[in-house]
């Protein structure tokens, strides 16, 4: 199984959308701490979708790179963690 990617390791494209939902969806400096916390743990994860549910906020991904951010309450597809 792969490990989830870094930040430095995220393609510039993906870095920018999540930038971009981020500030769209006011995800805090906590909650995104949470994320840093749990990517530097570098776990292992799915190849195909899978998704993360921090409580306020999930994070959407496929293999090793987040795809994007929904709030609590959005419905994600693929597998939970």
């Amino acid at each position: 199984m792969p490990k989830i990617a870094t930040w430095s390791e995220f393609p510039p494209g993906i870095r920018q959308h999540l930038i971009d939902r981020m500030r769209d969806r006011a995800i805090g400096i906590g909650d995104l701490n949470a994320l840093r916390l749990w990517i530097d743990s570098t776990p292992e994860v799915p190849l195909g979708d899978w998704v993360k549910d921090f409580g306020s906020f999930k994070v959407c991904c496929q293999g090793q790179f987040p795809k994007t951010f929904l709030l609590r309450g959005q419905v994600a597809k693929g597998a939970s963690l």
